[in-house]
């Protein structure tokens, strides 16, 4: 059983809506609320938790409007709930991102992946309608959010952080797991590496990330260490598997997770070497063989907790 979301003031006007434990659709998200405006990052998955959000940002907001809301990628546990937002809220994205979301089939089509098969109680999803390319800044009040995109593929193809420069506060999207396996199966091993460096040009005090609890100053150059080890594994773990002609599902049974066992989700690696071996020996990526092969890991539907 699951904690109850949390929403958290992280800074003056800014809050992180925190749903523990993080795993398979229990996504991060946040509200920046200054001059009577608020502007969203990110939704969630589901209705249910979605009005939970919204109902917790409108009661700590006095009722501002949302005026933007941020998609940081075009997965569903942060989009879905885009459909449940104002028709006079702007939702803005990476132009990938909107695309992803346009052909997203999960919604309607969700495979037989996790148990329980999440309640989406979502008819339709909704796209952004404001696109950028590389850096676009939005504004409640007069507090600047500049949503910014790494320039390469990572954890998806449309990544984007929203950074607040006065507060100093970070939210990463998936491009950070806090505490929980990382997901890089529709992006890139080498551009997730990548961006662990690009990240640590924000130098932020407080940082959001996509899944688990907020991380400090402190915490957080250890966190970034963390992820270049996994994907530092995942690249080795392909490694071997390509040379000794296995399947992914076939490294990542040898593999031993070594410092990455205690982490959720450790089906994900196999997602993940899917993605890998598609870049290091050009074959194409199969997002149904990487699912499949991750249920086929977890020996049964993945965990649900929605």
């Amino acid at each position: 059983m699951t904690s109850e979301p949390v929403l958290a003031e992280i800074a003056p006007g800014v809050h992180a809506w925190v749903q523990p434990d993080g795993t398979w659709w229990l996504n991060n998200a946040g509200a920046v609320h200054a001059g009577d405006e608020v502007v969203l990052v990110d939704t969630c998955a589901t209705r249910a938790r979605t009005l939970a959000f919204l109902d917790a940002v409108d009661a700590a907001t006095g009722g501002a409007p949302i005026g933007f809301a941020a998609n940081t990628h075009l997965h569903g546990d942060h989009v879905h709930g885009n459909a449940l937002l104002p028709d006079t809220t702007t939702i803005v994205a990476h132009e990938l991102t909107r695309r992803g979301i346009l052909a997203d089939t999960i919604l309607k089509n969700t495979p037989p992946a996790w148990s329980p098969t999440p309640d989406w109680d979502i008819d339709e999803l909704r796209a952004p309608t404001l696109t950028f390319r590389d850096e676009v800044t939005v504004h409640a009040g007069d507090t600047p959010i500049v949503l910014r995109h790494p320039g390469f593929p990572a954890h998806t193809v449309g990544d984007v952080v929203a950074w607040l420069p006065d507060q100093r506060v970070l939210f990463t999207g998936d491009l950070v797991f806090h505490g929980v396996t990382p997901l890089i199966a529709m992006g890139s091993v080498t551009g997730a590496a990548k961006s662990v460096d690009w990240l640590r040009t924000f130098d932020p005090e407080t940082v959001v990330p996509g899944h688990g609890p907020v991380i400090d100053r402190n915490a957080w150059e250890e966190v970034l260490e963390t992820h270049t080890r996994y994907y530092t594994f995942v690249r080795t773990v392909a490694d071997h598997g390509l040379t000794h002609d296995l399947t992914p599902l076939e490294a990542a049974r040898q593999a031993d997770l070594g410092e990455f066992a205690a982490l959720p989700d450790a089906e994900r690696l196999v997602a993940n070497l899917h993605r890998a071996y598609a870049e290091l020996d050009g074959r194409e990526f199969d997002i149904t063989a990487a699912l499949g092969d991750a249920v086929a890991y977890h020996g049964g539907p993945l965990r649900c907790a929605l």
